[in-house]
């Protein structure tokens, strides 16, 4: 009896011990780690950020989104850049989403699950790695050189920008359209839709959030890009409005890398502020998938 009280008696303790509390303390030395880590980010982009617009923030004005290039820095602005932005961009959405996404389609949906889509899957996976100059050199080569011969225009450039992001939404999709629980396509079979209609009614729906996400992405890779361009032929200095898809064109990226490699200070408020409206464009194509996907996850 003496010796039942006794255990009844003694505390239970529920703190680990042994590896499991070691364990637990390299779980909690982790996440402060990657937090840390977070913040320093986070930090870092702010300061860069808050430099930007303290540089550039005072330049922003209608005039400098409406002027061509001068010679004085003061007269500058960023029209033909920001047009040349604008029609590359678009082209570059036309060309490459539609093509990712029925790609991306092909695979998880119709394809045979055999040697030849594993050897498609591998190569995709290997071109979405590759650096964005060795396209630039594709581009060179194809579109504005070789058998196509477009010269340095702006369907160059936006083929060349499309087959860089390409394999970058085609995994996006991929991935997306796996995620569709596949009790979603068997129901929708059981019930006699044909193979396209459940693709096109039940499991694209429910994939469009992981697709914007990863095309939104793509595409603000690709207008965020200099070198690329630089090698297709985009010109440092356009005085007048792009009008077809066989005009010489500049971008944003490129005038910016031209007035930051300028000697002396004279035009880094300018590039400054051109930053900050590459920023809000990437931003705004950013709010844009986040408004596409919050509709069809409510949907």
């Amino acid at each position: 009896m003496t010796s039942l009280q006794t255990s009844a008696e003694k505390p239970i303790s529920l703190k680990a011990e042994g590896g499991v509390a070691r364990r637990q303390a390299f779980s909690r030395m982790s996440t402060y780690i990657l937090a840390a880590a977070t913040m320093l980010g986070l930090l870092v982009l702010a300061f860069l950020a808050y430099d930007i617009i303290k540089l550039g923030g005072g330049r922003l004005s209608l005039d400098f989104l409406t002027s061509y290039l001068q010679r004085r820095a003061d007269d500058s602005g960023i029209r033909a850049p920001l047009l040349g932005t604008i029609w590359i961009v678009g082209f570059v959405v036309v060309m490459s989403v539609p093509v990712g996404v029925a790609t991306a389609i092909w695979m998880e949906e119709f394809a045979p699950k055999n040697r030849l889509l594993w050897l498609v899957r591998v190569n995709i996976g290997n071109l979405a790695g590759v650096p964005g100059i060795v396209y630039g050199i594709l581009g060179l080569a194809i579109f504005v050189r070789g058998p196509f011969g477009f010269g340095q225009t702006i369907i160059a450039a936006s083929l060349t920008l499309s087959l860089m992001i390409l394999p970058m939404i085609v995994i996006a999709s991929s991935e997306a359209l796996r995620q569709v629980p596949p009790s979603i396509r068997d129901g929708s079979l059981a019930l006699g839709a044909t193979r396209w209609q459940t693709v096109w009614n039940h499991t694209l729906p429910g994939a469009i959030p992981g697709i914007m996400t990863g095309t939104i992405l793509a595409v603000s890779r690709a207008a965020g890009e200099a070198a690329v361009l630089i090698l297709v032929g985009a010109a440092g200095i356009i005085l007048r409005d792009p009008s077809g898809i066989n005009d010489r064109f500049t971008i944003l990226p490129v005038q910016i890398y031209s007035w930051t490699v300028r000697p002396g200070d004279q035009f880094k408020p300018e590039a400054a502020a051109a930053i900050i409206v590459l920023m809000v464009i990437v931003l705004t194509l950013n709010a844009i998938a986040i408004v596409i996907r919050n509709k069809f996850r409510r949907d």
